[in-house]
């Protein structure tokens, strides 16, 4: 299989604050049909000394049947020295942070867009920046926890997890695959508003790595969710039992702040009672092995001279992946009910969540376009879009 990458931008000068005035957060109380259950997890909060920063990820999955009116998330750093790091979430919504002397609480909301529906999942991210001349080995804990006046549930919504500078090098992958919610007719090359039983679509992913070595061979593996099946076949891809989907590449090269994105071709079968969250799907990406520091400065990812490379096998301690939480990401497919008309008709070309999300850090902002520049400590703060930083004091 061969695949194609493209070069992200730094993810430590990604990660930036802006000054300002935001709004107050007040908690209304639930209108009739909101109520639901939201769960908090938690990926990707381990990073190599050797890299200034990188993207980990909160992820809140609506397990419930109604979509809540009002969603907040709050990351409690009071306990992590933020002279060594700073872990920033990031939404559409707006952020604010307490603390005189040091950063307390982010404080953020979800913007309607972003709250998932029954049986999705909204993944915010969330930047993890070490500062300059440290180095680990260093752990603190982390406390993040979602609020929500329509959650039934409060016993899933929060969690305490530890943020760790490794002075260990290694590859470090993070995976990111959103919820398949659109068609895409693969003749027009058009994407639909919605998903239908008997529909094509494409799966969307991101593998991205944010370690210190070059990831030397790469194995993706979709489980496909129930109903859901590969559309057609793949050069370099099999399927396999329990249908999983397994494309593997070992000569491709992902190099440090590179972003792979692939796209896997599906159908939903025509007898699917819809509407319905199919939900199971999954991708894990694994590398075959990691290129030294020396090697992977001397050598192209679309060119690489093995014969003076050396490799060494991902299994080694050495070259281990240095935070395998974030390898795998789940998703579900969404499919709506067949209303006037029926399928899934036409519409624009692919220009969403195809256009980048951890790729989206290539282009200068941190995934849904925020961009903060780092200033003296205040008690709040504001994400702006880029070009747009002014502060409000």
């Amino acid at each position: 299989m061969i695949f194609r990458s493209r070069r992200a931008a730094s993810l430590a000068t990604a990660a930036l604050l802006a000054s300002g005035a935001v709004a107050a957060f007040g908690v209304p109380a639930h209108a009739a049909g909101t109520e639901t259950d939201l769960a908090i997890t938690a990926a990707g909060t381990r990073m190599t000394d050797g890299v200034g920063g990188k993207i980990a990820w909160a992820k809140i999955a609506n397990q419930g049947e109604g979509t809540p009116s009002k969603v907040l998330i709050k990351v409690d750093v009071s306990k992590l020295d933020d002279n060594k790091l700073i872990f920033v979430p990031i939404t559409n919504g707006e952020c604010s942070v307490t603390g005189e002397t040091k950063l307390e609480v982010f404080t953020c909301e979800l913007n309607k867009g972003e709250i998932p529906k029954p049986g999705e999942t909204t993944e915010v991210p969330v930047v993890l920046v070490k500062g300059e001349d440290v180095s680990g080995p260093y752990t603190a804990p982390v406390t993040i926890t979602i609020e929500s006046p329509d959650d039934t549930d409060d016993s899933n919504n929060s969690i305490k997890i530890d943020v760790e500078l490794t002075p260990e090098s290694g590859v470090d992958l993070g995976v990111i695959v959103p919820d398949v919610k659109t068609s895409f007719d693969f003749d027009s090359g058009t994407e639909g508003k919605k998903l239908y039983p008997g529909d094509t679509a494409l799966v969307y992913s991101e593998v991205v790595n944010q370690g210190n070595l070059t990831a030397q061979g790469l194995k993706l593996t979709f489980r496909l969710p129930e109903h859901v099946s590969l559309a057609f076949p793949l050069g370099g891809c099999e399927t396999g039992a329990e249908r999983t989907v397994v494309c593997d590449d070992k000569d491709f090269l992902l190099e440090q702040d590179t972003v792979l994105r692939f796209e896997l071709p599906v159908v939903v079968d025509e007898d699917v009672e819809a509407p319905v969250a199919l939900t199971g799907g999954s991708l894990e990406a694994v590398a075959h092995g990691a290129l030294k520091p020396e090697a992977r400065i001397s050598k192209q990812a679309t060119k690489p001279d093995f014969d003076r490379a050396e490799v060494r096998e991902i299994e080694d301690s050495e070259f281990a992946d240095i935070d395998p939480s974030d390898n795998t990401d789940d998703f579900a497919v969404i499919v709506a009910a067949t209303g006037n008309g029926g399928g899934g008709g036409g519409g624009l070309p692919v220009t969403g969540v195809q256009a980048g999300v951890i790729g989206a850090v290539g282009g200068g902002v941190v995934l849904a376009g925020a961009a903060m520049l780092l200033v003296s400590r205040r008690r709040r703060v504001v994400l702006v879009a880029p070009g747009d930083e002014k502060s409000s004091s």
